[in-house]
């Protein structure tokens, strides 16, 4: 009798692990099926974020080519008329106007060369005797 307890127990003992066993292939079943699930996600979202950078890549190679194909198609006389129109809206000074700007501009030129030769003149005085008293 002891024997047949004992081989009873056994096969409840491994009917139990069997059941564990499939329970846990269930489980990784499920598991393995919602990983499945997300990774395609993720792979959707990474196709369409993909595609946005080809669109995006390909709107700007196109922005690029008509901003040459304009650079290119304007003739060069058409820079020149505009030119010409833009110094026409300047307003230039009088003639008095530029010998008195002239004027100042070289006066205080004058004043700080007459600055500038005193500050040198009196550092190498100042040198001079340092040099000859030591």
């Amino acid at each position: 009798m002891a024997k047949s307890n004992k081989n009873k127990k056994k096969k409840a003992n491994v009917q139990k692990v069997n059941n564990e066993v499939v329970n846990n292939e269930v489980n990784n079943d499920e598991l393995a099926n919602e990983n499945q699930v997300e990774t395609a996600e993720e792979v959707k979202v990474e196709e369409k974020s993909a595609k946005e950078k080809t669109k995006l890549e390909e709107k700007k190679t196109q922005a690029k080519q008509k901003t040459k194909k304009a650079k290119k198609s304007e003739p060069r006389g058409n820079k020149v008329k505009e030119t010409v129109s833009e110094l026409k809206k300047v307003t230039w000074p009088t003639f008095p106007k530029v010998v008195r700007n002239t004027l100042l501009v070289l006066s205080i030129v004058l004043i700080f060369t007459v600055v500038l030769f005193g500050i040198d003149y009196g550092l190498s005085w100042i040198y001079k005797l340092l040099t000859n008293t030591l």
